[in-house]
């Protein structure tokens, strides 16, 4: 089951332009959901957003009606309750919502992501044995690590070769500070999205037996090793072993 968190609202998580979001209320006796987009905010005061006036439904919105904001973000479902402040058609029709006191986060994965900064390198399994030996500059690529979590990882590419697609493994290189350097570790491309001009890419870990890594000057499980150095950095406590 999937934990609700209830917390005081940080800026970061979820002021940003252009951030999709869905708007639950009630429209003359009735439950609607519209899609919008956040275009701005006053600090501990508003919220502006996209309204889609051609459902012709403004006219029937006045100042305190409640409603409630939700969101897709990293990978958790992010909500609060709030209320209209105003709408406005002209020039542009706007959708005007009280500031959040308090808002709630649902992770929807199984392991929380933790945030990385690390380099990383790709490189291309070839399924065809003939081949297996044969490795060219093309079969590598660079990319920077932006979150680990004990089932995956995300990965940003500028340059993004033909061969890195959802469905297909490739290997990975990469350092848990702190901790130890992982090779030869197995990964399955989930998903890709671009974000300005840099590809993410989702990679789910494969265990194989074939991965390694070197800590303290000797080597270990790889899945023990990325277990613990996750559950630290999110401020929980996972032992080595």
């Amino acid at each position: 089951m999937n934990e609700v968190i209830a917390s005081t609202p940080p800026a970061t998580s979820f002021l940003t332009v252009g951030l999709p979001l869905k708007i639950s209320l009630v429209v003359e006796g009735q439950k609607a959901m519209y899609g919008s987009a956040l275009l701005g905010w006053k600090e501990h005061a508003w919220l502006v957003c996209e309204w889609p006036l051609q459902l012709g439904h403004a006219s029937h919105l006045s100042a305190g009606t409640p409603c409630t904001i939700s969101y897709l973000l990293d990978g958790k479902l992010v909500g609060y309750r709030t209320e209209v402040r105003d709408v406005i058609t002209s020039p542009v029709p706007l959708l005007f919502i009280a500031f959040p006191q308090t808002v709630e986060e649902m992770h929807l994965r199984k392991h929380a992501r933790v945030a990385s900064s690390e380099p990383a390198l790709l490189t291309r399994v070839d399924q065809r044995p003939e081949h297996v030996s044969v490795v060219s500059p093309s079969d590598y690529a660079g990319g920077l690590v932006k979150d680990v979590s004990r089932g995956g990882c995300r990965i940003a590419l500028t340059k993004t070769p033909p061969w890195i697609r959802p469905g297909v493994s490739i290997r990975l290189e990469f350092e848990l500070p702190g901790l130890g350097h992982v090779t030869n570790l197995t990964g399955i491309v989930k998903n890709s999205e671009d974000r300005d001009g840099t590809d993410i890419i989702g990679i789910e870990f494969q265990f194989d037996g074939l991965e390694f890594i070197e800590y303290r000057g000797w080597g270990g499980s790889v899945r023990n090793a990325i277990e613990q150095w996750a559950a630290q950095k999110a401020g929980g406590v996972f032992p080595l072993g």
